[in-house]
């Protein structure tokens, strides 16, 4: 009777164990289908992080396709056009901007510094034609005691950046420097032209212009301003030429 009396009190032991155990695993399972619930059908709630310090971010749509990074200049993105990455450093601090296709579609950057005295600086905005480079840019550089700023405008080809991508990176993969130079030159010589045909802002020697270009890149209309204050106005022909000033 004893010996009965301790196998109903150890069974009963048992099963409440096993309905602990079933409790817990049961209240696991609901928090774990929970979790996954938010993270597949609705966006986490925001966090203030405060302050991070990083080197890069990117920034991608749900399908992992890139759309911006921030980067210091150690780890910049080189740039890439239909799925073909530019093979090149990048030195540049800032952001870059891709398309829904993950091509680059132009971005802001900044350099500057001063070496052995000499202060050497560049930063812009860019915006960039579909599967080509920047069609409108707003930069400014600096070297040599010169500066300019300026509002510009380019006419790109309707052929893609792509083609001239496969070109500079093989011939950045050539070993001998001067045949590499050379095949890089020959590259960017076949290139489809890339005509500037606006130019609104500050120039080195201090003046004020707007000059516009025909579609070959040649200036032939100057408004300016000098750096003393004299306005003049200048028609040029096909070859960059003055042929008019005004005033006289």
């Amino acid at each position: 009777m004893r010996s009965s009396r301790l196998s109903r009190s150890s069974l009963r032991r048992q099963l409440w164990g096993l309905r602990l155990y079933v409790g817990v695993t049961s209240l696991a399972l609901a928090a774990l289908s929970t979790s996954a619930y938010r993270r597949s059908g609705q966006a986490e709630p925001a966090r203030n992080l405060g302050e991070i310090t990083v080197e890069r971010i990117n920034v991608v749509d749900k399908n992992g396709t890139l759309r911006m990074v921030i980067s210091d200049k150690d780890r910049m993105h080189p740039g890439v056009i239909d799925g073909k990455v530019i093979d090149r450093p990048r030195p540049v601090a800032g952001v870059i901007f891709f398309n829904d296709e993950g091509d680059e579609v132009g971005g802001l950057t900044y350099s500057g510094k001063v070496a052995d005295g000499q202060r050497t600086a560049e930063s812009g905005l860019t915006f960039d034609q579909l599967k080509q480079d920047q069609t409108i840019g707003m930069r400014y550089t600096e070297g040599n005691g010169q500066r300019s700023a300026a509002i510009e405008v380019w006419d790109r080809s309707d052929q893609p950046l792509s083609n001239l991508i496969d070109k500079l990176n093989a011939a950045n993969k050539i070993a001998d420097p001067a045949a590499r130079a050379a095949a890089v030159q020959k590259a960017r010589a076949e290139a489809p032209p890339a005509p500037r045909r606006v130019y609104l802002g500050k120039g080195r020697e201090r003046e004020a212009r707007l000059t516009l270009a025909d579609a070959n890149g040649t200036a032939r209309l100057n408004l300016i301003v000098d750096a003393a204050g004299n306005p003049r106005i200048e028609f040029l022909n096909d070859q960059g030429g003055v042929v008019q000033t005004l005033p006289k």
